[in-house]
């Protein structure tokens, strides 16, 4: 084993990492490389019922040992346990994000709660003095103030929360993390922040429950999307996103800096389904390659809601840039088909691609 490897290793050792949102894709993900690298973990989940879950995923990524991995019960709408779990912690992953499995009627039905828990994790993170908070946000944050434009949109952009027809989801993660901001700025107190904007996350699950992007790969898949919408994505493997969590979290370059992470470049919904019929010809036999114009997808708004909620991200610009993390933290992402590919190798392997 070389000396440097083992100096890291040690000095892991005896760093602890607080990882919100355990259950999470991301945070699963996160977790995994944590422990695989050495570090002390401690996780929040909503309910101490879930710990199991998340044994038996790492179990599925091949962790054997969790005598570094400790949980607490917290939730993000609740105050109770925040200082108990940043407690001796040196840095947070803030990348839980409360759960609204329904579009509400009322937009701070969504607002609210995201933003009040970003303020507990970071008050929770000052007070217990944690050197850095890496959170997640969203392209939602960065890039939906952009629509029909080719300017390449960078960690400069901004979506302006006023912005017409901007989803509740995305204006909570803007309005989130401006307010993480402020905070760092006004009642810091000398805590760091970076923060994460991914695009479209893909990539392999270790469990069948898997996140709202698959249930778009299964559609197409099974053949039950009949006809492809021409959206545009913007695409990242969500073993790159925490791993560039892991980089913000210890490079003192990401100090105050935002990161955009996707693969590069972007791929459409109608070529996704060529290529998974391309790499996957049995399983994807059923993919449409018939495209449904954008004019289409508007006048089924009218009547349906699956393609409401679609119309919004029509014509977003998507040409972003991730030559900051690659150049700042040295981030390597995979290609957007390697995303893809794993994560419809996923819903294969847990056979889940059945109609």
């Amino acid at each position: 084993m070389y000396p440097d490897l083992i100096i890291m290793i040690k000095e892991n050792n005896q760093t602890l990492i607080l990882v919100t949102g355990g259950t999470g894709f991301v945070g699963i993900h996160a977790i995994h490389q944590l422990l695989q690298k050495g570090y002390q973990v401690k996780t929040t989940i909503r309910s101490l019922d879930r710990k199991k879950e998340i044994l038996a995923m790492l179990k599925t990524a091949g962790i054997i040992q969790f005598d570094k991995l400790k949980f607490i019960e917290a939730d993000l709408t609740r105050d109770a346990n925040w200082d108990e779990a940043a407690k001796d912690c040196d840095y947070v992953l803030h990348i839980a994000s409360p759960i609204n499995l329904k579009i509400p009627k009322d937009e701070n039905e969504m607002i609210k709660p995201a933003v009040e828990g970003t303020f507990r994790v970071l008050k929770a993170a000052r007070n217990a003095g944690v050197k850095r908070v890496v959170m997640t946000s969203n392209f939602g944050a960065v890039g939906y103030s952009n629509k029909v434009k080719t300017a390449l949109i960078t960690e400069e952009s901004w979506t302006d929360p006023a912005e017409k027809g901007l989803s509740a989801y995305n204006k909570s993660k803007v309005l989130a993390e401006l307010a993480a901001w402020d905070f760092i700025k006004t009642e810091g107190q000398g805590l760091e922040l970076a923060v994460i904007n991914p695009m479209g996350i893909f990539g392999p699950s270790f469990n069948a429950d898997l996140s709202s992007g698959y249930e778009l790969l299964k559609s197409i898949l099974d053949g039950t999307m009949k006809t492809i919408p021409n959206l545009v994505l913007g695409i990242v493997d969500v073993r790159d996103v925490a791993d560039l969590h892991i980089r913000a979290m210890t490079n003192p370059a990401a100090n105050g800096q935002r990161f955009i992470a996707l693969a590069g470049g972007t791929m459409s919904l109608p070529q996704i389904s060529q290529f998974l019929k391309q790499e996957l010809p049995e399983a994807a036999k059923n993919a449409s390659t018939k495209t449904l114009p954008d004019w289409l997808v508007r006048l089924a708004a009218i009547f349906s809601p699956k393609a409401r909620a679609i119309v919004p991200m029509l014509g977003i610009n998507r040409n972003a840039s991730n030559e900051k993390a690659r150049k700042l933290l040295g981030w390597q992402p995979r290609t957007n088909e390697q995303a893809v590919l794993a994560a419809a190798e996923s819903l294969l392997k847990y056979n889940l691609n059945k109609i």
